[in-house]
């Protein structure tokens, strides 16, 4: 009866916090959905009592059991049924749109206008005439559309053609060689110890790091320090 009792208060706690987080906002979970922060910091506590309970160990467990097993169903729900994600992790708000500030999707999101504007601020925008739309996430945070002048030109804009930029690959890292990385590129250890001589170097144990880019065929490399 004592773990049912237990399983029980861990339900109603879970429901409780992620009502109250509901109430604070969105700003209050920066980065996080909702339940992840319900989850996080409810879990840390009990764990925490769990380390120094000796008597009845067992009751913190059971809580810390319920809530990972709540977690799971939570996120299996906010993927599987669509009209619950909203409900689980909330929706984006739009704030800002063509020169319209919408107060009462403000008041939804428990900003003011001066924590709204430092958000903007925050995204490199101190002029509003500069932004098209505002879009309040149901991270915490916002994004930022800015009007078609004031976006950073593209090479496709300018009416450029550019290759396309590929991720380098580490081949070499603290003076072992990164053999899974260099077959998958392609290359071999004849290879990189032609490369390693032609830029000075004996072998790859005075290499700290060495990146190779297929975009450009080059391998970048930087030397051990003292």
């Amino acid at each position: 009866m004592d773990i049912l009792k237990v399983a029980l208060t861990a339900l109603l706690s879970v429901a409780a916090l992620f009502i109250i987080t509901k109430i604070m906002g969105h700003k209050q979970v920066s980065q996080l959905d909702f339940f992840d922060y319900v989850c996080g910091i409810t879990v840390g506590s009990i764990g925490a009592e769990l380390a120094t309970e000796l008597e009845e160990p067992y009751k913190p467990l059971t809580a810390l059991l319920v809530y990972a097993l709540a977690s799971v169903i939570f996120s299996l729900l906010a993927g599987k049924v669509p009209r619950l994600r909203k409900y689980i992790n909330g929706t984006p708000t739009i704030l800002y749109d063509n020169g319209k500030l919408y107060r009462k999707n403000l008041t939804r999101a428990k900003l003011d206008l001066s924590e709204f504007l430092l958000l903007c601020r925050e995204q490199g925008y101190f002029d509003l005439e500069e932004i098209q739309t505002v879009v309040f996430e149901n991270n915490g945070k916002v994004s930022v559309l800015p009007k078609a002048q004031n976006r950073p030109a593209t090479p496709s804009d300018l009416k450029l053609t550019v290759k396309e930029a590929h991720i380098g690959v580490e081949v070499i890292m603290d003076g072992r060689i990164m053999g899974e990385n260099l077959t998958r590129m392609g290359r071999d250890e004849k290879w990189l110890a032609k490369q390693l001589r032609a830029q000075g170097y004996k072998d790859e144990g005075e290499i700290l790091l060495g990146v190779y880019r297929p975009d450009g065929d080059t391998l970048t490399l930087y030397k051990k320090g003292d």
